[in-house]
């Protein structure tokens, strides 16, 4: 220090001492502050060796060892990805027809910008649900590869679609909406014929046509026949031959193995609502805020169509009758059956209203200890 004082002029001797002064200063607070956090352990460790410890006390310990962990990965910079893990998640909804799905949109598109994610409209020709092999690819490759757009929330008419074939590390998450079967195809209908409120002045494929669904089925038309109930199971099935085979077995069954395995939620137009809040509690990084909005927001979300007629029991009847209907309505009841699984055991009703059911597990036991 002698020989740097001699050195040195007066003007840099002056900021070598300050600068030594401030690093100490530093120093001596971090000391500080791993005295306390021993102290914090050590009185943690006395608790733990009395012979009754109550919950609450094991809890806050398994929650400050956890910080404890959390800090020093953070710290050692152990993460492998430049991007945040949050920042780092794909969704798609690959929406079905007239099950809400432009309602549901719409709240995302709300959302994008105070969330901070990106939102992509899929937009097939001719809204062809079933991808080119080539086009598969080139799809698979953006959505992973797409580092701008990520976080993302994907939507579009199109069938599901197995990432793992392509061999896709960390898959996107899948979530969809169904409906009533028969209530979907008569939304349909009357959708293709009269359009809806959300863009009146569009011209539709059959608008003109003002028949109604009921004479449709009474005079055996091609619109209203039990083979256009086909749609939600291919949708879950996927790019498969099978899947889009009318009436297959097949295509039920693995359309419900997607459902439970490769879907993060599924739910039902009915209780949109439900699902909403369910999404904004698993995934807040997208869906925070959405149940207020769809509760009291500016109605974007809503949309309705015009001059829809509610099908008489005849018609209904006769539908029901078709082996179509019947597996189409299995999809559809199995799918209201897994969705109502995953709301009893994630929320609970007071007064009429839903609330989500706080964090129901914490850690203990963790080792190996912090020294």
């Amino acid at each position: 220090m002698g020989l740097l004082r001699i050195m040195m002029p007066p003007k840099f001797q002056l900021l070598a001492i300050l600068a030594f002064g401030v690093a100490m200063l530093f120093l001596e607070n971090q000391i500080q502050k791993l005295e306390e956090s021993r102290g914090k352990l050590g009185y943690y460790v006395e608790q733990l060796a009395k012979p009754r410890v109550d919950v609450q006390t094991k809890r806050a310990i398994a929650r400050h060892e956890v910080r404890e962990i959390e800090q020093r990965h953070t710290m050692d910079g152990s993460r492998d990805s430049a991007l945040d893990e949050s920042d780092d998640v794909i969704i798609i909804y690959n929406r079905v027809p007239k099950t809400a799905s432009t309602s549901f949109t719409n709240i995302a598109y709300d959302l994008c910008v105070k969330n901070r994610f990106h939102v992509l409209h899929i937009n097939t020709t001719k809204n062809n649900p079933v991808m080119s092999l080539q086009d598969q690819v080139r799809f698979v490759k953006n959505v992973t590869s797409w580092r701008e757009m990520k976080p993302g929330f994907y939507h579009g008419h199109v069938a599901f679609l197995d990432f793992t074939k392509f061999g896709v590390k960390r898959k996107p998450i899948y979530i969809n909406v169904i409906r009533d079967p028969i209530e979907r195809l008569v939304s349909y209908y009357y959708f293709l014929r009269f359009g809806d409120d959300y863009r009146p002045g569009l011209r539709r494929r059959k608008q003109g046509d003002k028949k109604t669904f009921d004479e449709c089925v009474s005079t055996g038309g091609p619109d209203c026949a039990a083979e256009k109930l086909w749609l939600q199971i291919p949708f879950f099935c996927g790019h498969s031959s099978e899947c889009w085979n009318v009436g297959s077995r097949w295509a039920l069954d693995q359309a419900k193995y997607n459902l439970v395995n490769e879907y993060l939620l599924v739910g039902v137009t009915e209780e949109l609502e439900d699902f909403i809040m369910m999404l904004e509690a698993a995934l807040p990084r997208f869906f925070r805020g959405a149940t207020e909005l769809y509760r009291t927001g500016k109605k974007s979300h809503l949309r309705k169509t015009t001059e829809k007629k509610p099908p008489t029991k005849e018609s209904i009847t006769k539908l029901q009758q078709s082996d179509i209907w019947k597996m189409e309505n299995e999809f559809y009841e199995f799918a209201l059956e897994q969705f109502q699984f995953v709301r009893a055991h994630a929320v609970r009703e007071k007064d009429g209203e839903l609330y989500l059911l706080a964090q129901n597990f914490f850690y203990e036991k963790i080792y190996p200890k912090i020294n």
